[in-house]
């Protein structure tokens, strides 16, 4: 029989665990939301998909997708189980100004492309204190070239592939989306593969990175980032989102709370502009009050359902789950 200390114990060692392997959240939390088939029946069918979500999706954690300054990086998959055909792909980026932060943090915001029947790659990458500015950046295109080549195993569709994270998350979707082969920041992973998304999914991302380097939208995270080099002015210019619209881009839908105070909302408006310009697709979605996240339940409502809508409009991909029943 356990005691009283011995239990506390073993559920200090689980939670240890669980807070660092997302594979164990997956595999301890969602199995005590499964409940008995009356009440089931009552349930909404967001709660009827969690009782049953471990049924429909694999998952692989921490592969190494790279090896860079003796660092191996890792990546998680979550891939639906029995589909007979590729499925559209969000590859998701965490935030934390490049300086903080761990892919695991980023699980939450992973569950609505589940609900979808998406598959999902959870991306980690080098932070500041291992490698400045543009690690981040050659470290997310490598993931997505790791991506366009193990498609056919894990059922990625490679023309419904999206990006999408937040704040440094949010503006390494950006890069990665949006800057061409000729910059060279694939040269940790060379290939021929075309390191192209279907569309970008930017959550407050930062859009110019010179912009926070000095003045009245400093921040000492960006500071950090670019560390003390030669140029720092030049290296932020090549890591800027803004430096790379262009009319061929993939459609971009950007969120950014209008009172975000550590990445101003000016970077989204800029952002909307050069791309209106350059007639790329695009929707800014603007959170009246809002913050760096943190939004309202009802603003998170608002934001999923615009955001579902754009990549149904682009991407043709309508309720992918529904579509996987149809097919079988």
């Amino acid at each position: 029989m356990l005691t009283k200390d011995s239990s506390k114990k073993n559920v200090l060692r689980l939670q240890k665990k669980l807070r660092f392997n997302s594979k164990l959240v997956f595999a301890f939390i969602l199995p005590l939301l499964i409940i008995n088939p009356p009440t089931l029946a009552q349930l909404s069918d967001t709660a009827r998909w969690t009782s049953t979500v471990q049924l429909d999706y694999s998952s692989k954690s921490n592969i190494t997708y790279l090896k860079a300054n003796n660092v191996e990086l890792k990546l998680d998959v979550y891939a639906p189980r029995n589909t007979e055909k590729p499925v559209p792909t969000i590859i998701y980026f965490h935030g934390g100004g490049w300086v903080t932060g761990v892919k695991e943090g980023s699980i939450l915001s992973l569950l609505p492309y589940l609900e979808m029947g998406w598959a999902v790659v959870n991306v980690q990458y080098r932070l500041a204190n291992i490698s400045p500015a543009p690690a981040a950046v050659e470290d997310c295109l490598c993931a997505l070239r790791w991506v366009i080549r193990n498609a056919d195993q894990y059922g990625f569709d490679t023309n419904k592939l999206v990006v999408s994270g937040g704040s440094a998350g949010g503006h390494l979707a950006l890069t990665t989306g949006m800057i061409p082969a000729s910059a060279g920041f694939d040269r940790q992973c060379p290939g021929k593969e075309e390191l192209k998304v279907a569309a970008i999914v930017n959550w407050y991302g930062i859009t110019d990175v010179e912009d926070l380097l000095e003045g009245e939208n400093l921040q000492y995270y960006a500071v950090q980032w670019i560390g003390s080099r030669i140029n720092p002015r030049k290296i932020a210019e090549r890591v800027s989102p803004l430096n790379y619209v262009r009319n061929d881009l993939p459609p971009v839908i950007t969120i950014h709370g209008d009172a975000d105070t550590l990445v101003p909302y000016s970077h989204a408006i800029q952002l909307h502009q050069k791309l209106e310009r350059a007639k790329v697709p695009n929707e800014l979605i603007t959170v009246p009050g809002g913050g760096h996240g943190n939004f309202t339940k009802s603003e998170m409502l608002r934001i999923y359902k615009a955001i579902r809508e754009f990549l149904n409009i682009h991407l043709h991909t309508g309720n992918n789950q529904e579509q996987q029943k149809s097919d079988r």
